[in-house]
């Protein structure tokens, strides 16, 4: 590998990357340089990897972020394993919680796991990514492995970690279980003989601290961080998860992706374009600078935004009907012209048929719903939550800004 080589394999995989702190980003950059000079001597490539843990059965806009960074890599001709953390969703990270995360059994995360791997191609290249779960080493451990690995760590070096130092000032409760989810992450990486390990800022912690000191510890050359942006969800401010309902999944249809984009704050537009678009950074400046100048009106770049994300995940062939749908819906105020059908019988409540039809979790969601005004029958808003539904003809029940349902009488 040349050097002019050598340092365009360093810029692409460092582009993007916050560290918070320039001299550990410097650092982490001249490790990736020496250890990718010593993977050639050695005549292989770099071990990558990352993990995602199947806490629900979605992967979403946010998990796409250290997937396009393992593309980049698999593009390089490194290898890279995409892990299903079955193991440490039993706990659930807490490194950016503010509460305990309620545990899960090792059944459900399997079953929410079960469509992981075809989501994660939709980044990810099938041919070239190992797919991993880490129940199969991480059960193997015993009470005797897990002392040796926690006699690493104090119990002040977990405080410092924001999360937990508030819940401590707070007086609420954390758990000792907790505290394993590092040392899981951690052990994953040495298991792996990783050389690469990418995660969000959310995850220095994990990574710089635990990882890095327990591959020391065991054996091996501690991982290089490989550290992205956190995504903001829907509402521009909080990162993208799908337990505050903020969050666009992957597998959701076109018109509902468009639409969710077109919901985001104008103001995180910018961390949209930069971590879940294929623009250069030169594009995305020239953007940028149009909405700094007034150029270019926010509402335009936002539905360029929205063209770029469907167009990823769903093909070009299907922009143009997104983009018309969310036109018809929300600026021309008419319903769309697909949507699905429920047949249903007289006398039936609305909040049961919302329910049904999947449109809320429960009753007690439905009946929020209506008491905020947001849920509509044929245009005339709904306000009495115990409404019953009587009907003689077609009627579009509409919930929320995306949710739409056509109920169609009894026959008679």
């Amino acid at each position: 590998m040349t050097k002019t080589e050598l340092d365009m394999q360093i810029s692409l995989l460092m582009q993007g990357t916050e560290y918070g702190d320039e001299t550990l980003k410097q650092a982490m950059a001249q490790e990736l340089r020496t250890r990718l000079l010593e993977v050639e001597q050695e005549g292989r490539k770099l071990r990558v990897y990352c993990g995602f843990d199947p806490r629900t059965s979605d992967l979403h806009l946010g998990h796409t972020v250290p997937m396009r960074k393992m593309r980049q890599f698999q593009e390089l001709g490194h290898e890279v394993t995409f892990v299903i953390g079955r193991f440490t969703s039993l706990i659930g990270d807490p490194s950016d919680k503010d509460s305990i995360r309620a545990q899960i059994t090792l059944e459900e995360a399997t079953l929410n796991a079960e469509t992981y791997a075809e989501q994660a191609f939709k980044i990810l290249d099938p041919n070239r990514t190992r797919i991993a779960y880490n129940d199969t080493w991480l059960s193997e451990l015993t009470f005797q492995d897990l002392i040796k690995l926690a006699s690493n760590f104090t119990f002040q070096q977990f405080l410092t970690r924001d999360a937990f130092r508030k819940r401590w000032e707070a007086e609420d409760p954390i758990y000792l279980h907790e505290f394993f989810y590092a040392l899981m992450q951690g052990y994953d990486a040495y298991h792996l003989k990783t050389d690469v390990q990418i995660g969000g800022t959310d995850q220095l912690f994990n990574i710089v601290t635990a990882a890095r000191k327990l591959m020391e510890v065991l054996g091996e050359r501690p991982n290089i961080a490989i550290i992205h942006g956190i995504l903001p969800g829907t509402d521009g401010v909080v990162k993208m998860s799908k337990s505050l309902g903020n969050h666009i999944p992957l597998q959701t249809d076109p018109e509902d992706m468009y639409g969710k984009v077109m919901s985001v704050p104008d103001i995180a537009m910018s961390s949209y374009f930069r971590l879940v678009t294929s623009l250069t950074p030169t594009e995305i400046d020239e953007i940028e600078g149009g909405l700094e100048s007034g150029e270019f009106h926010p509402r335009d770049v936002k539905m360029r935004l929205a063209r770029e994300i469907v167009g990823i995940y769903h093909g070009e062939d299907v922009v143009d009907k997104a983009e018309a749908a969310f036109r018809r819906v929300f600026q021309e105020r008419e319903d769309p012209e697909e949507m699905p059908d429920l047949l249903i019988s007289h006398g039936l409540a609305l909040v049961d048929v919302m329910v049904e039809a999947g449109l809320t979790k429960s009753k007690g969601e439905a009946r929020r719903l209506i008491d905020q005004r947001g849920v509509r029958l044929d245009g005339v808003v709904i306000e009495n939550p115990e409404e019953i539904l009587e009907l003689d003809e077609p009627k579009v029940l509409r919930v929320g800004k995306r949710r739409f349902l056509r109920l169609l009488p009894p026959e008679e």
